[in-house]
C-alpha cells in the first residue's frame, strides 16, 4: 500500500507540475512587436470576438447614416459605402439577403472570412490562443480533476481493505486515504483550474493590450469606438443598442452554450463567439448557426449546433466537438459562445 500511494502520488505532483507550467506558458505568448492593434476591428475582436466585431461595423454605418435600422430589426441602405474589409461584408450580405433582417445580417457577417481573419491575425501575433491549441491541455486537465475526485472513493474501498487484511494483534498503518488524500485535493484543483484557464482565448499580452487601448483612449466618445472597446452597454443610443442586443438574443438556430449564462448588454469581458481559426480567403467562413452575445467574458465555450460550411478550414476547438455535436468541415471543431 506504502509502495502504491507514493507512485500515485508522485504521478499526480508530476502531471500537475507539467499541467501548471504548460498553461502558464500559454497565458504568456505574444508581447514585444506584436503587442499592439492596427485598427478598431481588431480592438472589437479582442474584446468581444467576431460578434462585437459585427456591432461596431453596424454602429459606425448608423451613425454617419449608410445604413438605417428600424423596428422591428430590419436594416434599410442608404449609401452603398464601405471603409473596410468588415463593412465591404456587410455590404456582401446584405446584397445577399435582401430581407433585410438584422439578426441574420449579423450572424452571415459574422461568419464571412474577413471577420474570422481578424481572429487569426490577432493569434499569429500571440494575443489570442487559437480554439485547437488550448484542447488539449484542457482535455488533460479534466482527466485530471475527474480521476482524483474518482480516486478518492477508490481510497476510501482500498482502506476498507487494508484494514480487513489486518492481523488482528499487528499494529494500525496510516489508512491508505490519508495517504492519498493530498494528491488528491492537489490533482483536483490543478485539473479543474487548468481546465477552466484553458477555456480563455485571450493571453496575457492580448489582455494588456485592450487595457492599454482603453486607458490611452478613454476620452473618445464615438459610438463605434465605444461597442468596440466597451460593447453594447456603452452604446449612447438605447435604440440602437436594443436592436442589437435583440438581434443578439435572436440569432437564427441559436442554442444557449452550456457555459455562457450573461445576456449580450450584460457581460462584460472576453469570448470569441464563434471563431474558428484558421478560415482561408474566400474560403467562405464558418457556416451553420451562430452563438450572439457581443460582450462576453474572458474565456470560451462552444455554441451547439453551429457548424462550419465545407469551404472554410477551421482548426478544432478546446474540445473534440462542440456541445451539441457542432463540427468544422473535415471534422475539426468550432469554438463559439452564445
Amino acid at each position: 500500500m506504502n509502495l502504491l500511494a507514493l507512485l500515485l502520488t508522485l504521478a499526480v505532483a508530476v502531471s500537475s507540475t507539467l499541467l501548471i507550467v504548460a498553461t502558464r506558458g500559454a497565458g504568456r505568448q505574444g508581447g514585444g512587436s506584436g503587442g499592439y492593434l492596427l485598427d478598431l476591428s481588431e480592438v472589437a475582436f479582442l474584446s468581444g470576438g467576431p460578434a462585437r466585431v459585427v456591432d461596431t461595423a453596424l454602429t459606425r454605418m448608423h451613425t454617419d447614416g449608410r445604413l438605417t435600422i428600424g423596428g422591428p430589426g430590419i436594416v434599410a441602405l442608404q449609401r452603398a459605402e464601405a471603409h473596410d474589409a468588415v463593412e465591404r461584408a456587410v455590404l456582401q450580405e446584405m446584397a445577399a439577403a435582401p430581407s433585410g433582417a438584422l439578426s441574420t445580417l449579423r450572424a452571415a457577417v459574422m461568419r464571412h472570412p474577413a471577420v474570422q481573419e481578424i481572429g487569426d491575425g490577432l493569434a499569429s501575433r500571440g494575443l489570442l490562443i487559437a480554439p485547437d491549441e488550448s484542447r488539449g491541455r484542457r482535455r488533460w486537465g479534466l482527466v485530471l480533476g475527474i480521476g482524483s475526485l474518482i480516486g478518492l472513493p477508490v481510497s476510501i474501498a482500498l482502506t476498507v481493505v487494508q484494514y480487513a487484511l489486518l492481523d488482528a494483534f499487528a499494529d494500525l498503518p496510516v489508512p491508505f486515504v490519508v495517504k492519498m488524500l493530498p494528491a488528491i485535493l492537489t490533482g483536483a484543483v490543478v485539473g479543474f483550474s487548468t481546465a477552466a484557464a484553458a477555456r480563455s482565448r485571450i493571453t496575457r499580452a492580448g489582455r494588456q493590450v485592450a487595457a492599454n487601448y482603453r486607458t490611452a483612449n478613454a476620452h473618445v466618445a464615438d459610438p463605434a469606438h465605444l461597442v468596440a472597446a466597451h460593447g453594447l452597454r456603452a452604446l449612447p443610443d438605447p435604440v440602437l443598442q436594443g436592436q442589437l442586443a435583440d438581434a443578439a438574443r435572436h440569432q437564427p438556430f441559436l442554442r444557449p452554450s452550456s457555459g455562457s449564462t450573461t445576456s449580450p448588454v450584460t457581460a462584460n469581458a472576453f469570448i470569441p463567439v464563434l471563431w474558428c481559426a484558421g478560415t482561408s480567403p474566400g474560403g467562405g467562413g464558418c457556416g451553420g448557426s451562430t452563438g450572439g452575445g457581443g460582450d462576453s467574458g474572458p474565456g470560451s465555450t462552444c455554441s451547439s449546433g453551429s457548424s462550419c460550411s465545407s469551404g472554410s478550414s477551421c482548426s478544432s476547438s478546446s474540445g473534440s466537438s462542440c456541445s451539441s455535436g457542432s463540427s468544422c468541415g473535415g471534422g475539426s471543431s468550432c469554438g463559439s459562445s452564445s
